[in-house]
Order: C-alpha cells, then sequence, then structure tokens
C-alpha cells in the first residue's frame, strides 16, 4: 500500500490518471465523466479548487463515483467529497457512512429515493438532497427506476469489484 492510500479516509479508489474500464470506449466515457464531476463540483461556491482526484468505480454513460479533495472556501466544509455523476441527477456526499464506491452510490439511492418520494406528491424539502429537476411525479417515477437499476445490479457489481481489488 502507498503512502497516499494510507491517508485515504476511504477505501477502493485510485488516482483518476490510473482509471480504467471495460474498453477503450468506456475508459473515454470515463475521463469525459470526471471532467464533467469536476466541473460539478467546483460550480459550488464551498469549492475553490481540487487537491486530489479519485475514482471509485463506473459505466461509462451510466454511472461513476468519484472521491476528490477539495480545497474548501470556508471553515466547516469537508475537504473530502465523494461525487456520483452520469445519466441521472448529479449529486456530492461527505465520507460519513461511506467509506467504499458501493457505500457512497448506497447512500445516493437511499438520498435520492427520500427526493423521490416527495417527488411523487409534487413535493419538495430543502431537507432532502438537491435535485436539479423539477419535484413531478413524472421525474420521480423516472428517478425511482434508475434507482432501482443501480441498486440491483450496480451496486453489487461495486461491491464484487471491491472485493476483488481489497
Amino acid at each position: 500500500m502507498s503512502k497516499r492510500e494510507d491517508v485515504l479516509p476511504v477505501r477502493g479508489v485510485i488516482p483518476i490518471d490510473q482509471m480504467f474500464g471495460g474498453d477503450e470506449e468506456d475508459i473515454a466515457l470515463l475521463r469525459v465523466m470526471a471532467s464533467e464531476a469536476e466541473k460539478f463540483l467546483r460550480s459550488f461556491s464551498w469549492c475553490t479548487g481540487i487537491r486530489e482526484s479519485y475514482f471509485g468505480d463506473g459505466y461509462g454513460g451510466i454511472v461513476t463515483i468519484f472521491f476528490f479533495r477539495i480545497e474548501p472556501a470556508r471553515a466547516g466544509v469537508d475537504e473530502w467529497i465523494w461525487v456520483v455523476y452520469g445519466d441521472l441527477p448529479s449529486a456530492y456526499l461527505v465520507t460519513d457512512g461511506c467509506k467504499t464506491p458501493s457505500q457512497a452510490l448506497e447512500g445516493y439511492i437511499e438520498e435520492m429515493a427520500r427526493w423521490v418520494d416527495l417527488a411523487k406528491r409534487g413535493r419538495s424539502s430543502k431537507e432532502a438532497i438537491p435535485v436539479n429537476l423539477p419535484a413531478t411525479p413524472e421525474n420521480a417515477a423516472n428517478l425511482e427506476k434508475r434507482l432501482h437499476f443501480l441498486s440491483e445490479l450496480v451496486v453489487p457489481s461495486f461491491r464484487e469489484a471491491e472485493i476483488e481489488r481489497a
């Protein structure tokens, strides 16, 4: 294990420059997604820069989990942040309770499911994860299908990969 891995607060990530995929097309999609995830993170006023970038796992064009060490704009902002990016609403998560890419994806699914429950009734809440979609029953149904796919197929695949890499 390298010195860098010794100080990371999570497991199962590698530096973004070592990112891999199923084939060249997948790798190209993952690279684009990494760039977009960085732009997403930099769009927040509490992030003045990105110090370190890591790849957790992903499927090009579908969903990826990245892990970043940011330069916080103010005290009280976590410097380590997960970002879920893909063909679904992007989100960031802190590391509390999410120590692996699969746990980060599970946390994402749990948070988005809360939004879905509200959106089914045409409601939103400041207590729910921010989603850049109108809180409508139609959007809720579409996201719920994607969350089911992630939960049933992607999370188990991520867990299996974490075991193989451990």
